[in-house]
């Protein structure tokens, strides 16, 4: 352990539990909470009880592997990072390995073991250059899976060594969306979520994240979305009313996705975004979310996705110093970015869902959300990110764009009760943990009113 690291209660408790369970374990923890560092005290743990010999960390991008390496060092462990091109780790870990075994003697002292990290992607999981090696993996071997939602995915769920009896999940959202089999193989393999389950208030209450304020912003469709919404809500209605479950009615889904990409790329987002900014020209340190569909004007589409309006609205109009961070950003320019947004030298980063899991950068102290996903993973995580604490940062800024569905008369207001229901509860809890509490709610009670969901 560092010297200088002290742990918190919460992650104290963790850490016993995980022990208590015999190896095996799902750690639930609100993002940014500090689950890596709870998984390498364990990983510590166990190298002072049983002599630990390898530890293997599974991640879902490149850039966490990163993120893991960094973190790992402050420990002592000098990771092979086994990503991409296979041919700069293979050798590295085969002799790791072999060199592993051929220290795996009683008359070797403790002082003198090989001691193993390796951190690898989803995506090299299944590969046969790590697949072939897993075999020769020795008993006294924990595997960590981080974001461990992702693994519950079939082929994922199918690579994951059997091997291998030390088992450690991390996610702040292990439950996959509409997945319940996804969900069974992640537990079945790593063990059931143990306490204590560290939710947003929890961590904000223990100090591990930042409080914050939160300010709804309002915003109407334009006539030309309306009507598209309009159809879209009616086939829904149709598609709801047919003897199909919800999760499984394909056509259903592409529905549901294609009004969701109008909503989240409506056009009045950008007006609002303008009378947002255009008051907040000197501050730093701000993130904008954007949608990954386009935004419509009038009857034809402009190809132009919302991140590269927002940032032309920023940086060209306004002259905000910003740049775009997506997934096809190189890890090189990533990590230039990121000094450059912590520094000050950028005032903000207009990013898609790459910035979704994961990603540590704790110098965000402002947010605008333009738009965002049904799932409540999505909304978690994000939350994490905005409130990682960061020296000089006592509390966080969010501005969170709603659209206010439009009134289409009785024949759909059932259903668009129904789906609003669920994205307002997370709107709700998100406002009611703000330092603005009751001005957030004020806000909102605009859209419980208008669709009867006083009840919330």
């Amino acid at each position: 352990m560092p010297p200088t690291l002290q742990l918190r209660e919460y992650q104290r408790v963790a850490v016993a539990n995980w022990f208590a369970n015999n190896g095996r374990g799902t750690l639930k923890m609100a993002t940014g909470s500090g689950k890596t560092i709870t998984a390498l005290a364990i990983a510590t743990e166990l190298y002072q009880k049983i002599n630990l010999q390898v530890l293997l960390v599974i991640c879902p991008y490149c850039h966490l592997v990163n993120q893991w390496a960094r973190e790992s060092e402050k420990f002592g462990l000098k990771p092979i990072l086994a990503f991409e091109d296979s041919r700069s780790w293979q050798k590295q870990l085969v002799a790791g390995l072999y060199e592993v075994r051929a220290g795996d003697s009683p008359r070797d002292s403790c002082a003198s073991r090989t001691f193993l990290t390796i951190i690898t992607t989803n995506a090299t999981l299944m590969g046969d250059s790590l697949r072939s090696q897993l075999r020769y993996f020795p008993e006294k071997t924990l595997i960590i899976g981080d974001e461990v939602h992702n693994l519950g995915a079939p082929r994922l769920g199918q690579s994951l060594p059997r091997n291998i009896g030390l088992r450690l999940a991390l996610s702040a959202t292990p439950e996959r969306h509409f997945d319940e089999q996804g969900t069974e193989t992640i537990l079945d393999y790593f063990g059931p979520v143990l306490q204590p389950e560290l939710t947003l208030a929890d961590a904000i209450r223990q100090k591990a994240l930042v409080h914050y304020l939160y300010y709804p912003i309002l915003v109407e469709l334009t006539e030309a979305e309306t009507r598209k919404y309009s159809y879209l809500t009616k086939k829904i209605g149709w598609a709801l009313s047919g003897d199909e479950k919800v999760e499984e009615s394909d056509a259903l889904t592409t529905l549901l996705m294609q009004r969701a990409r109008l909503i989240g790329a409506a056009a009045n987002k950008l007006i609002a975004l303008r009378e947002l900014m255009i008051n907040r020209l000197d501050t730093t340190h701000t993130l904008f979310y954007c949608g990954d569909g386009s935004i419509e004007t009038g009857a034809r589409k402009n190809n132009n996705r919302q991140l590269t309006q927002t940032a032309k609205l920023l940086g060209s109009e306004l002259g905000y110093r910003v740049n775009t961070y997506t997934a096809s950003t190189p890890s090189a320019e990533r990590e230039k970015l990121r000094q450059q947004f912590e520094s000050g030298e950028l005032q903000g980063l207009v990013a898609i869902r790459c910035l979704d899991e994961g990603v540590d950068i704790p110098a965000i102290r402002h947010a605008v959300i333009l738009a965002s996903s049904s799932n409540p993973r999505q909304f978690i995580q994000r939350r994490g990110r905005i409130l990682r604490p960061h020296p000089g940062k006592e509390r966080a800024t969010l501005f969170d764009m709603i659209v206010l569905p439009p009134d289409l008369g009785r024949e759909t207001l059932e259903v668009e009760r129904n789906l609003l229901r669920r994205e307002l509860r997370r709107f709700l809890e998100f406002a009611d943990l703000a330092d603005n509490a009751g001005e957030a709610r004020i806000k909102l009670l605009q859209l419980q009113k208008r669709y009867g969901l006083l009840d919330i």
